[in-house]
């Protein structure tokens, strides 16, 4: 794999001016690599006699892949990945028993504890960690030419990489919609799921090909939207949770358990999603606020305070979003949309 077009190493892409070159070297990207022979690994250059046997897939194939965090999306690419027919050829983790357990479902791979140590073994480094990591994490470390590296942040772009770059490197972004919790689960939702991805069009096309390998689909987000994108499937996934639990604890005073809430809601939440995509959003609300049932909306704040008053701000907060959505449709007059925020605003 190479950032630029096959031929020499060394050459470079089209010139560009100085105040281009401050730019890239203000950002921290290295314009003047280590001369061959030698390499650096952040402030340490390596001398000439160390040496640096670095894999190279073959033409036509995908790259030999290392990753960084060996938590549950590290350790679900690298079973997918593998499971594809993509050479996953390290795991660099600090905690033992993560590496041991990834090594053990991705047969061949090497285990390290240090970044650093990856970088000899591999052409694509995906750093699966915790976002806040990911800026320390970058200036650790140093690509070499012909190398990318990748995170899998939804929140982040591909910009948080650009220290460990070099000249001809390439970095990027591969975000998987998936909920990760359990790793046979994960690999298995993989399939269909929706990857965000960043980079060139070099490394898109490639990082849309690693999708592709593992069942999902890519797509390419407009520049600085990747935080509205991720928050949305916050909403989704997590919010979506603490949605349900809420239910959970209003279902607990009606005498059901988690179990029978699930049974009864949940049918009416998937029914719900298969309405709005046959309908759309707005024409698939239902409900007391649509019909201006000002009385159902008081009795329902009354039961929250007295039995469930955690999960009240959170009915608050969708009943406003529904009057809001009501409005939009023509369905409900102005004086009922404000009698109920009078209602919901009323303190407890």
């Amino acid at each position: 794999m190479r950032a630029w077009p096959p031929g020499d190493d060394t050459a470079s892409p089209d010139p560009v001016d100085e105040a281009a070159f401050r730019e890239l070297r203000e950002r921290g990207i290295d314009l003047d690599p280590e001369p061959p022979g030698q390499h650096r690994h952040g402030e340490t250059v390596h001398p000439s006699d160390h040496a640096h046997p670095h894999v190279h897939s073959g033409p036509g194939e995908p790259p030999v892949v290392g990753i960084v965090g060996a938590g549950a999306v590290g350790t679900a690419l690298g079973v997918a990945l593998s499971r594809a027919g993509w050479p996953v050829g390290a795991i660099a983790s600090r905690d033992p028993a993560r590496r041991d357990r990834f090594r053990s479902l991705v047969p061949g791979s090497r285990g390290f504890g240090e970044a650093v140590a990856l970088l000899d073994e591999v052409e694509l480094v995906i750093l699966a960690v915790p976002d806040d990591a990911l800026p320390a994490l970058a200036g650790s470390l140093r690509l070499y030419s012909g190398q990318a590296m990748i995170h899998t942040s939804g929140a982040l772009g591909a910009e948080v990489l650009e220290p460990a770059m070099a000249a001809g490197t390439q970095v990027g972004a591969f975000h998987p919609l998936v909920a990760f919790a359990d790793t046979e689960l994960s690999v298995a939702a993989l399939r269909g799921a929706t990857v965000a991805i960043e980079g060139d069009d070099q490394l898109a096309e490639l990082l849309a090909g690693m999708a592709e390998a593992v069942g999902a689909h890519a797509v390419r987000l407009a520049p600085g939207t990747k935080a509205a994108y991720h928050a949305a499937a916050v909403l989704a996934a997590g919010g979506f949770i603490a949605l349900l639990d809420a239910i959970a604890q209003l279902g607990r005073v009606a005498g059901l358990d988690e179990a029978g809430s699930l049974a009864i809601y949940g049918r009416l939440s998937e029914q719900t999603l298969a309405n709005t995509r046959a309908l759309g959003i707005a024409r698939s609300l239902t409900g007391p606020i649509i019909r201006g049932d000002q009385g159902t909306l008081e009795r329902h704040l009354d039961t929250l305070r007295a039995h469930a008053p955690e999960a009240l701000p959170l009915y608050r907060a969708a009943a406003e979003r529904e009057i809001a959505i009501a409005e939009g449709r023509g369905a409900l007059a102005p004086a009922a949309a404000e009698a109920m925020r009078r209602s919901l605003a009323r303190p407890d």
